[in-house]
Formats: C-alpha cells, sequence, structure tokens
C-alpha cells in the first residue's frame, strides 16, 4: 500500500483539503521515500538507529518509569530496578515496587509498529541480497527482542506480525491475546528468523551472535516459567485461556533450544571471557572492575551485543554516576550515593577457602548471623584493624563490584562508619557526635562534616544505609560533572559470560545437554574471579554464580521472576546492613567491630503473586484481557 511506503508518516489533511484528481499522482515533498532512506546507508542508520533506541534495553535509562528517562530533567531519585531485589536499597527511599512500575505497553507496540513498517518495505528495496537479508534479519531481531519485552511482563500477548491499516473503524485494528505459549514461540521463531538472515560481522547493530544471544535468554526464561509455574498458581480467565502460564512438559523443550542457542554461541569461536586466567584475587577485581568502566575494552572477546553512550546531552547520556557514586565524590552534585549494595548481596559472595558455598560475614566471636538487634555489651564482636579487614578472602569480584569501607576510590579512602565506641564505653550510633582523645577528636560517622563521608548520617538522602557504595559501572577516571546526562559509559546488553550460566543453568535443570561441560563453563566464570577450586554443577551453585557474576545488570529481578522464587524469598522480608563501629577503648591501636542489622528506617517487603505479570493498560478501549487480580 502506498501509505506504508512512506516511513515518515502521511499528511491526511492534505488529501482532504486537496481538490487535485491526480493528487495521488504527487509525491510529498515533506517526506522520505523509503527507497530513498534505505538505499542511502546514513538514511539506513538513522531509521535503524531509532530501532536499536526503542528496545526495552535495561540499561542505565531504564528505571520503574520506563526505558531511556534520560531526557530533560529525568529527577527520579534514582530508584533503581536492583532497589526492588535483594541486591540493593535505596540510601532514603523505602519503595518495593507498585502496579504502575516496570511496565512497557504502548512503547512495545509502537516499536513492533515501527519494525512492521521496515519488514513491509524490504522487498521492494533496490539493494543488494545481502542488505535485504541483514534487514529482514535485523528486523525478526528487533522484533523479537520487543515481544520479550512484553512477554516476560505480560504473558500472552497480541502479535502483531504485520502492519495494521485503519479504517473507519478501530475495533478493526483490536487484536486478541495469544496465548503465552503461542507468544513465546513467535519470539523464538523471530530469533530463528534472525539466525537464518543474519551475517557474523561484529557491530553495534545485531547479528546472528546476538539473535542467539537472545534466544538463548527467551528460551531459558520460558523454560522456567513452564517448569516452576506451580510454584505460584493463579487462577480466573486469563489462565484458563492460556493467556498466563505454560504447561510443566513444556519445559524441556524450551530448555533444549537455550541449550542449542548457547552452545552456538560458545562454539562459534567468536568470544571469550576478558582475561580469564588473572594471576590474583586483586587483578581478577580490577579486570572485573575496567570491564563495566568500559565495555569496549571487551568489544573484542567477552562483549556479544553493547549499547553507546557517545555523547553528552538529554538521551544521548545518562546519569549513573551522579546518582550513585559515594557522598564524598559528589564533586558539588546534590543527590549522590543512592545505590546501597545490601548485607544480603554481599553475604552470597564464596570465600576462596571454602569454594561452593556463601560466605555470610561473621562480626561475632559466636559466629551468630541472624542477630539484627543492634549492639549488644555482652556480645564478644570480632575487631579489625582496618574497616575492610572483615571482608579479607571474599570472592573478588565484590571488590570490583562494591565499594566497602575504608576502601579507597578516585584517589579518597571512602569512610563508611555508623558510631564508635568511646574511651568510656558509651556507644554513640547513627547520632552525630565528636570526642576529643589526647588531642585527637573522632566523630562518630568517621569524619566532620558529611561531605567528608559516605555513610550512615540521613543528611541528604545521600549517604549508605546499608554499609556499602557501588562501584560496577562507575567511572573511576572522571570526575563527576554535577548536570543532568553527563556519563557516557556504554551499556553489555549480552555477555559471553551469560551465555555460558544460560547453557549451565538449562542442563542442570533438565537433565539435557552435556553436564560435565556445563560444570566447566559455570567454573570458566569463577577461574576468571580467581578461584582456583571448581564446584560441582548443582541448581544452587549455578543461581549463586548467576547472582554474582551477573548483579546489578538487571537480571536478578527477571531471575527471581521466571523461577517464581519472588513471593517466596520476599515474605514480609527486611533488608539487611552492616554497621562499622569504631571501637575507641582500644586507642591507640586501631580497632573496628561491625554489627547485622536491619536497614534502618525501612519496612518489611511483601511480593505479591499477581505481581509476576504486569497489569495491562486501557484494556477498557483495546478489549485486552486482564491479567490476574488487577
Amino acid at each position: 500500500m502506498r501509505f506504508y511506503k512512506y516511513i515518515v508518516g502521511f499528511s491526511l489533511s492534505l488529501l482532504i483539503t486537496s481538490s487535485c484528481s491526480n493528487i495521488l499522482d504527487i509525491d510529498p515533498t515533506d517526506k522520505i521515500k523509503a527507497e530513498d532512506l534505505f538505499s542511502d546507508p546514513k538514511g539506513v542508520e538513522q531509521y535503524m538507529a531509532n530501532l536499536y533506541y526503542q528496545l526495552p534495553i535495561e540499561d542505565f535509562a531504564y528505571f520503574r518509569n520506563g526505558f531511556n528517562t534520560n531526557g530533560q530533567d529525568p529527577n527520579n531519585g534514582g530508584f533503581a530496578a536492583a532497589m526492588v531485589t535483594d541486591e540493593a536499597v535505596h540510601s532514603d527511599f523505602g519503595d518495593f515496587f507498585g502496579d504502575g512500575d516496570f511496565g512497557w505497553w504502548e512503547p512495545g507496540y509502537k516499536l513492533i509498529r515501527d519494525v512492521n513498517l521496515l519488514s513491509d518495505v524490504i522487498p521492494d528495496l533496490d539493494i543488494t541480497s545481502q542488505d535485504r537479508a541483514r534487514l529482514q534479519g535485523e528486523s525478526a531481531f528487533l522484533k523479537a527482542f520487543a515481544y520479550f519485552g512484553l512477554a516476560k511482563r505480560y504473558g500472552g500477548v497480541p502479535l502483531i506480525k504485520e502492519s495494521q491499516q485503519y479504517s473507519s473503524n478501530p475495533d478493526d485494528l483490536k487484536v486478541p491475546r495469544s496465548t503465552e505459549k503461542e507468544t513465546w514461540d513467535y519470539i523464538l521463531q523471530l530469533c530463528d528468523e534472525a539466525i537464518s538472515n543474519l551475517g557474523e560481522e561484529k557491530g553495534r547493530r545485531a547479528n546472528k551472535w546476538t539473535a542467539y544471544a537472545l534466544k538463548s535468554r527467551a528460551a531459558l526464561h520460558a523454560a522456567s516459567l513452564a517448569k516452576f509455574g506451580s510454584r505460584a498458581p493463579m487462577s480466573g480467565v486469563a489462565v484458563s485461556q492460556g493467556l498466563v502460564g505454560l504447561n510443566a512438559g513444556d519445559a524441556n523443550a524450551y530448555y533444549q533450544q537455550c541449550i542449542e542457542a548457547s552452545i552456538a554461541v560458545i562454539n562459534s569461536g567468536k568470544f571469550n571471557l576478558y582475561k580469564p586466567n588473572p594471576s590474583s584475587p586483586a587483578e581478577a577485581a580490577e579486570n572485573y572492575r575496567q570491564m563495566f568502566q568500559d565495555p569496549n575494552i571487551i568489544a573484542d572477546d567477552e562483549a556479544i551485543m553493547i549499547k553507546g553512550y557517545t555523547l553528552q546531552g538529554n538521551f544521548l547520556g545518562h546519569n549513573y554516576d551522579i546518582w550513585y557514586q559515594p557522598a564524598q565524590v559528589a564533586n558539588g552534585w546534590p543527590h549522590p550515593g543512592r545505590m546501597n549494595p545490601s548485607l544480603d548481596f554481599v553475604d552470597i559472595y564464596e570465600n576462596y577457602n571454602n569454594p561452593g558455598h556463601d560466605a555470610p560475614i561473621i562480626t561475632t566471636v559466636d559466629g551468630n548471623i541472624t542477630d539484627y538487634n543492634g549492639y549488644t555489651p555482652s556480645r564478644d564482636y570480632l575487631a579489625y584493624n582496618h574497616p575492610y579487614d572483615i571482608f579479607d578472602g571474599k570472592d573478588a569480584r565484590l571488590w570490583g563490584t562494591a565499594i566497602l569501607p575504608g576502601t579507597e576510590w578516585k584517589g579518597i579512602p571512602i569512610i563508611i562508619q555508623a558510631g564508635y565506641i568511646k574511651p568510656g564505653g558509651q556507644v554513640v550510633i547513627r547520632t552525630t557526635d565528636q570526642v576529643t582523645v589526647d588531642g585527637q577528636t573522632y566523630y562518630s560517622y568517621g569524619a566532620a562534616g558529611p561531605s567528608q563521608y559516605s555513610g550512615f548520617d540521613t543528611y541528604g538522602g545521600n549517604n549508605t544505609r546499608s554499609g556499602f557504595s557501588f562501584k560496577k559501572f562507575m567511572n573511576q577516571n572522571q570526575p563527576i560533572q554535577a548536570g543532568w546526562n553527563n556519563s557516557t559509559t556504554d551499556f553489555v546488553e549480552f555477555r559471553y559470560a551469560e551465555i555460558l550460566l544460560n547453557y549451565a543453568e538449562a542442563v542442570v535443570e533438565s537433565g539435557l545437554g552435556d553436564a560435565s561441560l556445563a560444570a566447566t563453563y559455570m567454573n570458566a566464570t569463577r577461574r576468571r574471579a580467581a578461584h582456583t577450586v571448581d564446584i560441582p554443577l548443582t541448581v544452587e551453585n549455578v543461581q549463586r554464580e548467576r547472582r554474582v557474576e551477573l548483579s546489578f545488570e538487571n537480571k536478578r529481578f527477571w531471575d527471581l521472576i521466571r523461577r517464581r522464587e519472588y513471593h517466596t524469598q520476599f515474605n514480609n522480608r527486611m533488608m539487611h546492613a552492616l554497621m562499622p563501629i569504631r571501637d575507641l577503648r582500644a586507642l591507640p591501636e586501631e580497632k573496628y567491630i561491625f554489627l547485622r542489622v536491619n536497614v534502618q528506617n525501612t519496612n518489611p517487603k511483601t511480593f505479591q503473586t499477581k505481581a509476576y505479570y504486569r497489569p495491562i493498560p486501557g484494556v477498557a478501549s483495546n478489549g485486552a484481557i486482564q491479567n490476574p487480580e488487577y
């Protein structure tokens, strides 16, 4: 149809108001023809860039109010998806998440419409067969990505596979929801179409391996929903019609597709783990940190798809550095320190001397890790000479992910201290105080003013209240620029490490594939973190490895969703903090003790099972059957 020959709209008013009898033969002068746009490489790049920009990539501009939230004044308080998981808490807010958070309905269908418009014109373009195949492959990849973003939020959704034509009856545009199984099968079918059409060249646009990576992730998601759906049974019309929910009997078929897609990436020989054999934990920690500070250093090995932020400005830069750097390096920015990794998260990292097990932080001689009641004079606390000594032996990736009390960042020792014990034994916690001993003044928060420390003072909501600040993705080499959208760190959407762990999980959950290879792949990411002892392939080990290796890449939220573990992990749950307390009774020696406590000024968090699916907006007008309990 002539309408769809034009990428940039159509001036209906021109048709209505013109009296020219041969108006349909006149080409608009303010529009770009598809054949002109796509015959010019720059035109292709421009249109494709817009499609890629719309992809639901959960990166630095993804917050609970949507994707690409980095325009104009994007002041959302820095509340990130990690804060509705057990990875982190906000330095000020106590929110969990509500019905309106993390949805993606109308933008999803806008992207699908735009991709369908592209698909319409591809057959008629005057381009080489190779370029045509590439555009067809990219169209399939983009549409698969879009439907994956919809399916994991809403279950079965309307599948609009071709462009719609508007008639005088809006009801003609309404498409009923497909079943959840039909939706997932369509996503995987689109991945296959992309794989068969795309080449192998690396770049910022999709290639064959990007499509395989998407299929690996999507198939694992579908398999988990099928296997674990019974953990959170639902009821209602959407369930009885199959619009939400998959049969357990379908799980292994999806796991098999994940295995095949993952092994295709692995066997391609195109990818490797970045610096897989470090000589020490310290080297491993720095390798891991650098990989996220500048993902372009892994473009030739671990990165499968990178989203770029190469310029500063609205929609071109982002705000991770201003929101999440510790308060001491705020450089005049008024709202730093918002991302606080939780003690719950820190506890799961292994110790090198006890591989294959969580290593919770031990603070007392009796080793009790369940007491969150604060300081108790009668208890025997372990004492350390430096605030970060308590983390000795922890997996290197912790040091590359979080700023620990007393560690150095941008050349500054980051002071995270919740209080002190005066020489006479008086305990002062989370209160501004100071005492002078032998001419030396000591401060309860470790320094004289709120710009000189990064912990526990409620001033401005800028100090960590978990005992940890954030390092992953932060740029150590650049000072904070106090303004919106000045960060240009790129984001890796698909990493080789994820594919290795997808394979390991699919094998251990299904019994399909090669268990020995799966164990090797799981341990490869650990060895990159300087572990020297392999651990067996178990569900627990795979899931711990995913939490550690992929932390803060917005994978944990979906792992809890797809494995139907959210409602059991978050059932009246408090998040926890680690409070370093300086013990002045030991003067002139430097001593620190630690308290495991509930995060202050927060409420218990409970996940409602209906939240496994997001509410579909606009059902009164679009006629879609709503998800259960909304």
